[in-house]
């Protein structure tokens, strides 16, 4: 008789505690639960047909991505976002994401190009369908397979703690129409560089990107805060 062998599993099945953080998260990039509004347990737990120590786990793991804030007396609300913070965040990519995807371009691979355009391609599918959390997770792949290609694990380690509120600006950024290029134009121009081995090229497109969407952002924020 043939002894089975354990094939090591793709992608391990999502805890309930898991489905729960992405709804929840995906509830505030989008919209659903607005900036500076309450979070009450019993109704979270009836909407999600899950119990009180969930929920509350949830908020916890929210609150640590920037998302959720829990203020004395009043309890857990949506973080407010401002420029000051937005401005930090995009300081923090630029130097993040453009050391990336040079040192991804210097040594790209054939399969790793692959990768990116396959991500690239499920990024535009997302945008296509509407649907905010395939968008999420294309672009999470595609930068993902950026900082992977470079060798860069802590840097990524970084970049998905940040990834909440990033994500909160992506979804701001990404409908606005009052933009010099769209967004999967940019992020064309960052994987055709790295495909390319041209570091320069995706440098200055991640560059381009970035500034494009820091300067919605910042116009947006300051129309909120007015």
């Amino acid at each position: 008789m043939n002894t089975p062998s354990l094939e090591k599993i793709a992608q391990p099945p999502q805890t309930l505690r898991d489905m729960v953080q992405e709804r929840m998260r995906d509830a505030i990039i989008t919209g659903h639960f607005k900036p500076g509004e309450r979070l009450v347990e019993r109704p979270l737990c009836e909407q999600l047909g899950v119990s009180r120590t969930v929920v509350r786990e949830t908020i916890r793991y929210l609150e640590a991505e920037g998302l959720v804030e829990i203020l004395p007396g009043h309890g857990p609300i949506v973080a407010e976002m401002n420029w000051s913070d937005a401005r930090q965040i995009y300081d923090i990519r630029r130097m993040l994401e453009t050391a990336a995807a040079r040192a991804c371009a210097l040594s790209v691979t054939g399969d790793r190009a692959e990768r990116l355009k396959s991500a690239l391609a499920d990024l535009q599918r997302g945008i296509d369908s509407g649907v905010a959390s395939d968008l999420f997770a294309a672009t999470n792949r595609f930068y993902q397979e950026i900082f992977e290609g470079a060798g860069h694990n802590v840097a990524w380690e970084i970049v998905q703690r940040l990834n909440g509120r990033i994500s909160r600006l992506r979804m701001m950024t990404l409908s606005d129409t009052n933009r010099e290029k769209p967004g999967p134009s940019h992020m064309l121009s960052i994987c055709d560089a790295i495909v390319a081995g041209d570091p320069e090229a995706a440098e200055r497109a991640v560059h381009a990107h970035l500034a494009d969407t820091a300067a919605i952002a910042e116009r947006l924020l300051a129309a909120q805060a007015s």
